[in-house]
C-alpha cells in the first residue's frame, strides 16, 4: 500500500532514542517500526472493548438508577416554571 499521509508529533529525546535503537535492532526504518506499533495498538484496542459493548455496559449501569429518584409529584417537570416563580416571589416578600 502506498503511503501518502504524513503525521508528526513531539516526543522526548529518551523515547526517540529508544525507538531508534529498537528500529536498528530489528533492521527496520523508524517509519516501518512506528507503523507496526500503531497497527498493533489499534488492533489491541479494538479487541479490548468494541464500541457497542462499552456503550451497552454504560447504559446498563445507568438504567439501574432510572426511576430511583421519586418526588411523589408526577407533574413536577411541567410545573417547574410556576414552582420556581412562586419560590422567588416568596423570597422577595420578606
Amino acid at each position: 500500500m502506498a503511503k501518502t499521509e504524513v503525521y508528526s508529533w513531539r516526543i522526548s529525546p529518551r523515547l526517540k532514542s529508544e525507538l531508534e535503537e529498537a528500529a536498528q535492532a530489528e533492521k527496520k526504518s523508524m517509519a516501518v517500526l512506528l507503523e507496526e506499533i500503531a497497527e498493533d495498538w489499534l488492533e489491541r484496542s479494538r479487541e479490548r472493548e468494541p464500541e457497542d459493548e462499552g456503550q451497552e455496559r454504560l447504559r446498563a449501569a445507568a438504567m439501574r438508577f432510572v426511576g430511583a429518584v421519586q418526588s411523589g409529584q408526577s407533574q413536577r417537570a411541567e410545573n417547574a416554571r410556576s414552582t420556581v416563580r412562586s419560590r422567588i416571589a416568596r423570597r422577595h416578600e420578606r
